[in-house]
Order: C-alpha cells, then structure tokens, then sequence
C-alpha cells in the first residue's frame, strides 16, 4: 500500500499527458481496491479524483465495497450512481459484483432490479451472471427461482453446484441438496471444499449418518485438506446426526479452533441435553483465550434451558453482557425457554416485558407453550391474544392454543379455534419423520401409508403394540388433540410419523445397529414413553432427534431423563 501511494505521488508530480495519468490512475486504483491490503478510505479518493473513470475503475470500486466488512447498501448505491451518470454500460463484471453484494445483504427487492438490468443487457446466458443470481436467490431463501436459474446454466462450475447445495442445505431441503451431489457427481464435476462443506450441512440437516461418513470418507481419499470450516462442518455434522462422541474426537484433534469451532461443539452437546460437557467446553474456551460470541452462548443457554440450571442461566447471561455481546432475539428466546421450561412462568413474563427489543412470535409461543405445559389457563389466553396479534397465519399459534384448551377439556373452545383455523385457510404441519436405511432416506408421514413396505410396516406397528401393553403401557391419549374415542384416540398416537419410521428401522436392521430417526416436531409424551419401552423389550439403541433436541433411547430410558 504504502509502494501504490508512492506511485500515485509520482504521477501527480510529472507532467504526464493526460491519457497516461488516467490510465495510471485506474490501475493503482484498482490495486488499491482490489489487493488483499487494499484501503477501501484510499480507493474512495482516489476514485473521486478521477474524471471520468471508465467501466473498469466503477467494477473496481463496486467490488472493493461489496467486500468490506459491512451491512452497507454502498456497491448498491455506487451500482446506481453509475446508471445514472448515462454514459456507461455495465458489463458481465459489473452485474456480477453487485448481485454478490446484493446476496450478502439478503438483499432481494434489489436483486431482482439488478436480475432484470442484467436481461436488458443481454448477459441472460453469461455463466457468471447466472451463479450469482443462484447464489442470490438462494442466499435469500427463494430455492425455487435458484433452482430455476440453476437449470438454465448450460456448462455448470463447481460453484454452481456448490451454491445450488448450500441453498437446499440452508432451506432445510437437505434431501434434494444431496440428490443433487449425486447428479454433480454423474456429471463429472470434482467437487471443492466449498461443495463439502456444503454436502456436509445438507447431512447435518437430514440426520443422514451413512452418508456424512461416506462424505468423511470421501474427503480422506481425496485427500481434500481439513481446514478449520471443514473439521467445524463436520463437528456440527457428527453432532447433529447423533454421534457426539465422534463429533467430539474431531474437535480434540484440530489444531486450529476458532469461535465458530468451540461454539459448534458446545452446541452439539447442548441439543444432546450433555450440559456439563457444554459448560466444561465454554470454561475451555474462554482459558484458551478464544472471544465468545453470540452463538456460543445460544448454546451454553439452550444448555441451561435442557438441563433446567435456571441459577446458571442467569449467571452465564450476566457474563455476556460482560463479554459485551448485545442481546439477539434467539438470545431472548433461550432465557425465556429456560424460564418456561422450569416453570417460573412469572419471571418469564416479567423477564420478556423488560427486554430491549420487541418480542417476536417466537418469544409469544415460547410463553404460551409454558402455560400450555402447567395449564394456566388465564395467562395463556392472554398471551395468545397478543401472539395472534402479531402472527395470525402460523399454525403453530393455533395448535398451542388448542392444546391449552385441550388439557383443560374445553372442546367448545377447541372448536372454535379449529374452525378460525379452517376460515383463515391455515393448516397445520404434518408430523414428518427421516430414517436411513441403506444408503436411503425413507420419509414418513402420520398415519401415511404410502410406502412399499406399508403392510409390513402396519404388522410390527400391531408387534409393537402388543409388546408395549405387556409391558404395562397405557396410551397417553391426553396428547390426541381431539374430542373422540379413546380407543380412536389410540390409534392415532400409534400412526405418529415417528412409529412408522421405528417400526421400519425395526423391520429393516438388526441389532446392535442403531436406529436414528429424524422428526420435524417435537416428540409427544406418549411417543416418547412408547420408544422407552421399544428400546427395552426390543434390545435395541433407538436415537430421536425431534425440532429441539436428541433422545438417546436405551435398556428402557432416555437420555433427557424425561425433561425436554
């Protein structure tokens, strides 16, 4: 840098024809721009001496911008100013600089006026155009409109591939994420670290084990360098697909450990209810002199929330505040979880009415959930009505709403609500539950009897039931949302998508093979009773990973200790 203001001074002290010194000065601005020591401050001035600076200087400058570490609109801003000044076309580079910023921002009303500047121009079909539209669109959650643009890049590179991934992996589509690895994979395209890392969170996501260590595997043979993000993707990855002992062996053996490293490991235990290992993790880390940051502590807290250390909340909340890390809402949301969980429904209370930014829905459910879980009637209402009030088209609203009228046996008022709900057009979300068998994913759905092997599955749901009644069960039918039989409301809880997927791994793998299942809900008490037992009389390890964390299912207990 010091070397570029050197040459510049050079330039402005010779009488250089003009032509010369302006293309001297586009060239030291790029560098200046560009370099990895580039000094944006220094671009900006020497941008604003040029007189008329061409296509090349303008690229330089949007890009030198869109990389600084910043939430600003500027490559935006200057995208605009240069389409104002009438006397430049953006080329290729330039529609690419501005969406890569516009993706970084989530910034897509802008990215669409860039999309169709970019039509006008006629760079439909430029490849590098295209991956940066997919990259947009994705990054903003419209997977479809990636998808689309996805499939129209005729000679696709391994950064298409990888941001098409990373984008179904991001939505939570992991399924499709890793069906597309495969079709890259047939297409011959070698995949980076980047892809990787990608697969790696389309696993995580899925709870597909066979295939993240297929995954492990495949980055051993190639030989593919275990950076700092890889081993991290693969801590979350092991972690999150319920081997945490693994996920733990890598993390021991990186050498290099930053703040997103410890906080993956200190979440993984965390989600498998280890809150000691969680804390120990956190105390290592700080000893280590690796600045906590926001994310650690969402773990350590939802640590705290899954063990009920109520009196360790609060400490570790008084030391973030200490670390200087501003309260995010998901922060809010883990302090109000631990509350709720714990029962102290009035702290709860007392602590979202004292927080500094608005509650979200989230924060509403969480207090309802609780009113739900101890039946206080009253106060649940009252939290309803300004939830509803804030979010009146998620079925999750409705649904707490109807279990709280539901453990009160107040069918007249559960009806009303399911009817609000038909009028509104809102319907719930379908329990869904993930089992690999075989390198495959199977998906079940409640009481969904689409698969192949649905008359198998029906025979060891009825071995089941059988079994789980000489043991003693009685079906906890409390959790059947509905004013109907008994007997019907049996049978219901027997068709949760999690007992489909239990009874298929039952019927396709033999033990001491681990059964893991992978459920978009939370597990209901009868189910979760029900797996106890299976694990028992079946001698079999059964692993649920429902919406908020692990149950280790073994000889009959579970590893939450009932407390989830």
């Amino acid at each position: 840098m010091r070397l570029l203001r050197q040459i510049h001074a050079h330039t402005c002290t010779r009488l250089l024809p003009t032509s010369v010194a302006s293309f001297a000065l586009s060239k030291i601005h790029a560098f200046a721009a560009l370099s990895p020591l580039g000094d944006a401050t220094y671009a900006r001035r020497l941008f604003s001496q040029m007189d008329n600076p061409n296509v090349f200087s303008w690229n330089s400058m949007i890009r030198a911008s869109s990389r600084q570490p910043s939430s600003s609109k500027e490559p935006i801003f200057l995208f605009k100013k240069m389409l104002r000044t009438g006397r430049f076309i953006p080329n290729s580079y330039t529609i690419a600089f501005v969406l890569k910023a516009c993706s970084v921002l989530a910034a897509a009303g802008e990215g669409r006026q860039v999309h169709k500047r970019a039509l006008q121009c006629g760079f439909e079909s430029n490849p590098f155009v295209q991956t940066s539209l997919v990259k947009l669109y994705a990054r903003c959650d419209y997977i479809c409109d990636a998808r689309k643009m996805f499939d129209e890049i005729a000679d696709k590179n391994v950064v298409a591939w990888s941001t098409m991934i990373s984008g179904y992996a991001k939505t939570g589509l992991a399924s499709e994420g890793l069906i597309l690895f495969r079709e890259m994979q047939v297409a011959g395209v070698e995949p980076d670290e980047v892809t990787m890392v990608s697969v790696i969170s389309a696993c995580a996501v899925a709870g597909t084990l066979e295939l993240g260590k297929w995954v492990h595997t495949f980055l051993k043979k190639r030989k593919i360098e275990m950076d700092v993000e890889l081993s991290t993707a693969l801590v979350n990855m092991y972690a999150k697909c319920g081997c945490i002992d693994r996920a733990q062996e890598i993390f021991k053996a990186m050498n290099v450990k930053d703040a997103k490293a410890w906080s993956s490991m200190i979440m993984g235990f965390a989600i498998h209810g280890l809150a000691d290992d969680a804390l120990n993790t956190f105390s290592e880390m700080e000893d280590a002199m690796v600045k906590p940051n926001d994310v650690t502590f969402v773990g350590v807290l939802l640590a705290c929330a899954h063990s009920g250390l109520v009196p360790a909340g609060r400490m570790y909340w008084s030391k973030m505040m200490d670390y200087g890390i501003e309260p995010s809402m998901e922060l809010y949301g883990c302090m109000v979880d631990l509350l709720c969980r714990t029962g102290t429904l009035d702290e709860a209370y007392a602590f979202v009415e004292t927080m500094h930014i608005t509650p979200n829905p989230v924060i509403w459910r969480m207090l309802l959930g609780g009113c739900k879980k101890r039946g206080n009637l009253d106060p649940g209402e009252s939290i309803s009505r300004k939830l509803l009030s804030v979010e009146q088209n998620n079925a999750e609203n409705y649904i707490l709403l109807v279990a709280l009228y539901a453990s009160a046996s107040q069918w007249d008022k559960v009806k009303l609500v399911r009817k609000d709900m038909q009028d509104r057009g809102i319907k719930p979300v379908p329990g869904c539950s993930y089992i690999e068998v075989g390198g495959f994913l199977h998906k079940f759905l409640m009481a969904d009897w689409c698969h192949p092997d649905a008359h198998e599955i029906k025979e060891a749901l009825k071995d089941i039931s059988n079994r789980v009644s000489s043991a003693g069960h009685s079906p906890l039918t409390s959790f059947v949302l509905h004013n109907i039989g008994e007997q019907e409301k049996a049978t219901a809880l027997c068709e949760h998508s999690e007992r489909l997927a239990i009874a298929y791994g039952l019927l396709k793998t033999k033990a001491p093979m681990i059964i893991r299942v992978v459920k978009n809900l939370r597990v209901c008490g009868d189910c979760h009773e029900v797996t106890k037992i299976i694990s028992k009389v079946y001698s079999r390890e059964i692993v649920v990973r429902d919406r908020v964390r692990f149950h280790k299912f073994s000889e009959g207990i579970c590893s939450c200790n009932d407390f989830w």
